[in-house]
C-alpha cells in the first residue's frame, strides 16, 4: 500500500479504521506483542479528528503508528521481547509522546529480536517476523515488526530502535526507509537500553518525507535523557547543488552476496548519472570499528542493561541472545579502554576520509537470508548482516536507509547515505536526491537571511552560503520601502538601500536559512561596502538581509524601477 500522504484527506478515524481493517487481512500475528483495542484505537483517533476540527495545526493528525516493545507506551506492557521482562510503564517514552501531541495514534507495540540484539528478528518467544514480501524470508531485526507493519501497510509510521543497524537493516530487506539521527537528537528517554551510549530511537515509513516528518516532531533535546543533545550553532542545513559521494573501494564489498553487489553497482551508476559525483575510498578501518560492537570489550554494554535479569536463567529468554549478553561480561576493564581508545582513532581517520564529500554510500546489508537458514547460523548471519552499520553509531554519525536499485530478481535492495553526527538534513537531501523526491526539512533550526544579488543562486557568490550549508526557503520580495543601487565593485553587486514606505519598490531576493555560527562566519568576512541588517518583506516580515553603506549607495547607479538584480543583470 501506498498513499500520497501529502494530498491525502482520510481523517484520522478513517486510517485507523484502515489500519485495523489491514490488521485483519493479512494474519500476521507475529508483527505485534501487544496490539490495543480496536475501540481504544478509534477513540484516540475520533480525539484527532476534535482536535482538527477545533483549528489544531498537527503535522501528523491521524497518521497510525507501530512502537516496538522496547519503548515505553504508558499502559501498555513493554516486553522487550522477554515475557517475564514485562512491566506497565506510567509514562510514554518523550519521542513516542511527540507523536502522539503532533497528532498519531498508537496501533501497539510490536516484536523485536530479544532486548534488541540481533539484526535478524527472529530472536523472540513470540515467533519469528516474516518478512513482508515474502514469508520464508526474515524481516530483519531487532525492529522486525515496526518494519513489517509498515511495509504490509498496517501503520504509516513504525518506531524502532538502532545500535548496530536494526532500524536500517529492515528498512532496507521491505524497500522502505529507514531514518537513523545523530546520537542524541532523538531521546532516548523510555527506551530500554541495549548498549546504553549507543542506542537511537528510529522512524521508518515508506516515503522519505513521512519518515523525515517524524523523525523531526520527535527531535529535541529531553532533561530525563542526559544524552539527548540539541542541534549544534554550526549546523548544515543543506547538502550543495553539487554532490560529492565517497564509496566503498571494491575490496570493501566482498561481504555483500552477488545479487547485492549487483545492485550496489547499479545504484552508484544511477547516481552518476544523476550528476553525483563518485569516488571511491578505503573505509577498511571503519569496518573494523564495527567488530568491536560484539567481538570487542564495548558489548560489555549489553551486560550493563540486561545481564543481572538474564542470569537468572529466565525460561522466556532466547538463547542465542543470553549467550551474547552472558559472554559481555567477560572483558577486563582495561580491553575496554583500549577499545576506546581505538574509536577515538577511528573518529579522527573517518572524519579525514570524509574531508571534501558530504556523505558516504553504502549498501546497507549484505543479504537477506530466510528464516531457515537464520535458524540453522543464528549468530555467522547476523554477524554479517552488520558489516556496514555497525560502525554508525560507535563512530557518531548520522545515515538514512533507503532503497536503491532493485536485484536481479526483482527484490529490494537498501543503501545508506552515511555523514559526521549532526549533518543529518545533509543525508536527507542526499537520500532524496538518489530516490528522485524532493528534499524535506529535517533541522529546525538557525535563521533566516534574504539576499538580493551576487548571493543568488546560480550566481557568482553563492558559493560562499553553500559553503555555511545555507537551506533555499523559497523567493521573497522587499516592501516597497526600498530601492536598489548597482555598485561600483567587483564582482558586480547590489546595494540594497531603506528608503521610506511607498517610496522604493518590491526588490526580488531569495530566502535562505542559515546556522548562527554560519550567519556569524559569513558576517565575519563580508567585505565593505556590504552591510548585514533588517530587511522587511513584502509580506510584513523582517529578517536579515543585504544593505550597503551610504556612500557606496550615493556613487552607484539606480536600478530599482528593474525590480531585482537578475532582471538588471539580463536586461
Amino acid at each position: 500500500m501506498t498513499t500520497d500522504f501529502a494530498t491525502s484527506t482520510e481523517t484520522a478515524t478513517e486510517r485507523a479504521r484502515r489500519a485495523l481493517s489491514r490488521i485483519a487481512e493479512v494474519d500476521r500475528p507475529e508483527v505485534w506483542i501487544t496490539l490495543r483495542d480496536a475501540d481504544d484505537i478509534l477513540a484516540d483517533a475520533a480525539a484527532v479528528d476534535a482536535r482538527v476540527a477545533a483549528g489544531r495545526s498537527l503535522p501528523l493528525a491521524g497518521f497510525v503508528v507501530a512502537v516496538k516493545d522496547n519503548v515505553d507506551v504508558a499502559g501498555l506492557p513493554t516486553t522487550a521481547g522477554c515475557p517475564e521482562f514485562a512491566y506497565i510503564p506510567t509514562t510514554t517514552a518523550s519521542g513516542v509522546t511527540r507523536l502522539i501531541d503532533a497528532g498519531a495514534v498508537i496501533l501497539g507495540k510490536t516484536n523485536l529480536d530479544q532486548f534488541a540484539t540481533g539484526l535478524v528478528g527472529t530472536r523472540s518467544p513470540y515467533g519469528a517476523v516474516r518478512c513482508a514480501w515474502d514469508p520464508e524470508r526474515i524481516s530483519g531485526g531487532s525492529s522486525s515488526g515496526s518494519a513489517a507493519a509498515v511495509a504490509l501497510g498496517i501503520a504509516d509510521i513504525g518506531i524502532g530502535t538502532d545500535t548496530a543497524g536494526s532500524g536500517r537493516v529492515p528498512a532496507a530487506l521491505h524497500g522502505i526507509v529507514g531514518i537513523k539521527a545523530t546520537l542524541g537528537v532523538i531521546p532516548t528517554h523510555g527506551v530500554v537500553p541495549a548498549c546504553v551510549d549507543y542506542d537511537c530511537l528510529t522512524v521508518l515509513a515508506e516515503s522519505l518525507d513521512l519518515a523525515t516528518k517524524a523523525a523531526a516532531v520527535m527531535a529535541a533535546p529531553d532533561e530525563r535523557d542526559p544524552r539527548s543533545r540539541a542541534w549544534p550553532t554550526d549546523v548544515r542545513l543543506a547538502a550543495p547543488a553539487q554532490i560529492r559521494l565517497a564509496v566503498p573501494r571494491p575490496e570493501d564489498l566482498i561481504a555483500l552476496c552477488a545479487e547485492y553487489r549487483d545492485a550496489f553497482d547499479a545504484t552508484v551508476a544511477d547516481a552518476r548519472r544523476s550528476g553525483i559525483e563518485v569516488t571511491e575510498v578505503d573505509i577498511s578501518p571503519l569496518l573494523d570499528a564495527a567488530t568491536l560492537l560484539y567481538d570487542g570489550a564495548l558489548v560489555a554494554e549489553r551486560y550493563a542493561a540486561v545481564g543481572k535479569f538474564l542470569e537468572t536463567a529466565r525460561v522466556g529468554a532466547d538463547p542465542t541472545v543470553a549467550a551474547i549478553v552472558a559472554s559481555a561480561q567477560k572483558p577486563a576493564a582495561h580491553e575496554l579502554v583500549t577499545d576506546l581508545d581505538s574509536l577515538v582513532h577511528t573518529r579522527a581517520y573517518a572524519s579525514v576520509l570524509l574531508d571534501g564529500f558530504d556523505g558516504l554510500l553504502l549498501p546497507t546489508t549484505t543479504e537477506h537470508p530466510t528464516i531457515a537458514a537464520v535458524q540453522s547460523e543464528p549468530v555467522v548471519i547476523n554477524r554479517r548482516m552488520g558489516t556496514y552499520t555497525n560502525f554508525c553509531n560507535l563512530l557518531d554519525m548520522a545515515a538514512v536507509a533507503v532503497p536503491g536499485a532493485v536485484t536481479s530478481e526483482g527484490h529490494p535492495f537498501g543503501v545508506m547515505v552515511v555523514v559526521p553526527g549532526f549533518d543529518d538534513q545533509v543525508a536527507i537531501d542526499i537520500a532524496a536526491r538518489l530516490t528522485g523526491v524532493e528534499a524535506p526539512q529535517f533541522v529546525d533550526a538557525g535563521v533566516e537571511m534574504a539576499v538580493f544579488g551576487a548571493h543568488l543562486r546560480g550566481q557568482p557568490l553563492h558559493f560562499q552560503l553553500e559553503a555555511i550549508g545555507a537551506r533555499f526557503s523559497g523567493r521573497v520580495h522587499t516592501s516597497d520601502a526600498y530601492r536598489l543601487m548597482a555598485l561600483n565593485t567587483a564582482p558586480p553587486k547590489p546595494g540594497l538601500v531603506r528608503h521610506g514606505g511607498g517610496e522604493g519598490a518590491a526588490i526580488a531576493g531569495e530566502l535562505f536559512r542559515v546556522s548562527e555560527a554560519g550567519l556569524g562566519r559569513f558576517l565575519s568576512t563580508l567585505p565593505a561596502p556590504m552591510t548585514l541588517t533588517s530587511v522587511e518583506l513584502s509580506d510584513g516580515r523582517w529578517v536579515v538581509g543585504f544593505g550597503c553603506t551610504h556612500d557606496a549607495s550615493a556613487d552607484g547607479l539606480d536600478i530599482t524601477e528593474f525590480g531585482g538584480w537578475l532582471a538588471y543583470t539580463t536586461s
